[in-house]
């Protein structure tokens, strides 16, 4: 691994390489090879009733579950993510205004372990660029990355809060319930996360995630008992998605059921809404775009099922064959973990890479880190990409390509796809236009 401050000319192929894959390099295409044409599809996903005023209902809720556990006066640290939670802002400004009806003193911190480059400014910018200022959530916004131990659990692992999270009476993290990316437990990506690894900064997302899978599950279980023996913990919010991005439920949490039985019971109901690609075999996946606002590997594993984490077993329902990844978010401001579980980019992502933020996440993601910041087969443009994954699927030149290219594995309802997958549509899928 190169040093994350060396420039770009200097990542493996040099300043010549990278000019030259610029210009393109005459790759040995068969002239028999094409590009098949796609038809797009509506995808047969779950339908739950949706919120329909966000900012009332998590406002009612805070008010109904956490009345008896607000004391006038009483300074919350609100946390504040960097994922692509739907209405995120509504979200916060409706916890904001009812801890402020509890009598709370509310304010917000950026709860999202190393993002932002590991710094207080670049997590201050992470959330403006989600639209989380203080006019729009409502409440000051305080940074830092300074961390202090508030606590350890039974086998001696140090429990972080961010300094300002560290000073009020209580925490109260804000996030949306889905499946994890790096393991597989009774509770994983949500509100417990965000108060074990998020609140802690940095060096409370490297201890999380500086394990195999089934020590991280371990580990999380025991940072939320015993952050929540502390009595910092006020509870938490939140939300779930369906697959179209809407949002279907909005839950206050109290301290006891952060990491309890009513987190469990929303992972269950994320898990089902967030499927898996409904093809068993993909010769080709193309992504238009990926980003730490769309999953924390710019890529979710849920939905293409490549996790590459050694420890954590692969999907037997869905086999990708190859990956290719067209652009990545602006948001996302160059950090790329996840890159390595594409095999082809074109030159034009490349260029984007922040190697500093990158690699910081990466050091940060432990074990997880190591095959997904790879760095994929790097090609002049979008075409050339999807004729190198044509090429190298493991099919012949002149056998039909199973093919499928979507947005992004955030909010999947529809996607394209190849003449050979439409001879076998998924139950319930419906053509929308070729």
């Amino acid at each position: 691994m190169i040093c994350p401050d060396v420039g770009m000319g200097e990542v493996g192929i040099g300043k010549k390489g990278w000019e030259q894959l610029s210009a393109g390099i005459d790759l040995p295409f068969h002239a028999d090879l094409y590009i098949p044409e796609l038809t797009e599809i509506r995808l047969a996903i779950p339908s739950p009733d949706l919120v329909t005023d966000v900012v009332a209902t998590t406002r009612r809720a805070v008010i109904e579950s956490l009345a008896g556990d607000v004391e006038k006066g009483m300074s919350v640290a609100v946390g504040g993510g960097s994922r692509g939670l739907t209405q995120r802002v509504d979200l916060l400004r409706g916890t904001i205004e009812g801890l402020r009806e509890l009598g709370a003193e509310p304010f917000v911190v950026p709860a999202m372990g190393s993002h932002g480059g590991g710094t207080a400014d670049g997590q201050i910018e992470m959330l403006v660029s989600l639209g989380m200022t203080p006019e729009t959530v409502g409440a000051e916004i305080r940074a830092t990355m300074e961390t202090v131990e508030v606590a350890r659990t039974p086998s001696g692992m140090p429990i972080y809060l961010d300094r300002f999270a560290a000073a009020a009476d209580r925490i109260l993290p804000v996030n949306r319930i889905k499946p994890h990316t790096c393991f597989k437990g009774p509770i994983e990506s949500g509100c417990t996360k965000m108060a074990v690894v998020g609140f802690g900064k940095q060096p409370g997302a490297a201890q999380i995630h500086s394990c195999g899978p089934i020590e991280m599950r371990e580990r999380l279980l025991e940072g939320i008992d015993a952050l929540r023996a502390t009595g910092r913990l006020l509870g938490g919010v939140a939300s779930v998605e369906s697959a179209s991005g809407d949002i279907v439920s909005v839950s206050a949490l109290t301290s006891s059921q952060v990491g309890g039985d009513e987190e469990r019971r929303l992972t269950e109901m994320a898990r089902e809404l967030v499927p898996l690609l409904p093809f068993s075999d993909i010769d080709v996946l193309i992504i238009e775009r990926g980003g730490k606002d769309i999953s924390g590997t710019t890529m979710d594993p849920n939905v293409t099922g490549r996790f590459w984490v050694h420890g954590l077993a692969e999907t037997d329902q869905l086999r990708v064959a190859t990956i290719v990844l067209l652009g990545i978010t602006e948001v996302s401001a160059g950090n790329v973990l996840g890159i390595g579980l594409a095999d082809f980019i074109p030159v034009s992502v490349a260029d984007q890479i922040d190697w500093q933020k990158t690699y910081l996440n990466c050091f940060t993601a432990g074990p997880s880190g190591v095959r997904r910041s790879r760095m994929p087969m790097v090609l002049r443009d979008e075409e050339s990409c999807v004729k190198a994954a044509l090429s190298m699927c493991g099919r012949g030149v002149n056998e039909p390509k199973r093919v499928v290219r979507i947005r992004s594995t955030l909010h999947l309802t529809s996607c394209w796809v190849s003449d050979e997958l439409l001879k076998t549509l998924p139950e319930g899928s419906q053509i929308i236009a070729k």
